[in-house]
């Protein structure tokens, strides 16, 4: 089972190695890992995808929550939330392929970034297996380069309170 588990830290030096290289320490595995600055300059959101049982998420989660420079731990994957993955991906693009690339990206709400002579850069974000589809469509044409973010998620309708939006 993935745990989508959404940790608010302090935004210090090392607080991200610190965080990684504790949970490496212990075994467990990150499937995905995404940080960025909160609407407070003070404090991080790290986002993780972790593989595992509830035993795993729990242990997991203690393990954060004894980390000086974590503020709050939330399993968010047992909530309603909205997820989403960004990606840029580098496709052989021919002069005939061109068009049925941007029909694609139409589909799936993408945005040509860059056109070279010999390639096309496409970024597109989405679920992950929206991102999953697109790839398997590109990979007939050509992927010559991919870069993906980890996951970023948050819970719906939920106010900083805790409490629900009306």
């Amino acid at each position: 089972m993935r745990h989508v588990i959404s940790a608010l830290v302090q935004n210090v030096p090392g607080v991200l190695s610190h965080v990684t290289g504790m949970l490496a320490s212990r075994g467990y595995n990150l499937e995905s890992l995404a940080v960025g600055e909160t609407e407070d300059q003070h404090l991080s959101r790290m986002t993780f995808v972790v593989g595992g049982d509830d035993s795993v998420l729990n242990q997991v989660r203690k393990q954060l929550e004894k980390i000086v420079t974590v503020v709050q731990v939330d399993d968010i994957s047992s909530k309603d939330y909205v997820e989403r993955d960004l990606m840029l991906i580098k496709v052989a693009a021919k002069d005939q392929q061109r068009a049925e690339i941007h029909e694609l990206c139409a589909i799936f709400r993408g945005k040509v970034v860059d056109v070279g002579p010999e390639n096309v850069v496409v970024e597109i974000s989405g679920p992950e297996k929206k991102i999953e589809a697109f790839i398997d469509l590109m990979r007939p044409l050509g992927i010559t380069e991919m870069v993906r973010t980890g996951r970023i998620a948050m819970v719906r309708g939920v106010n900083r309170n805790g409490g629900t939006e009306q």
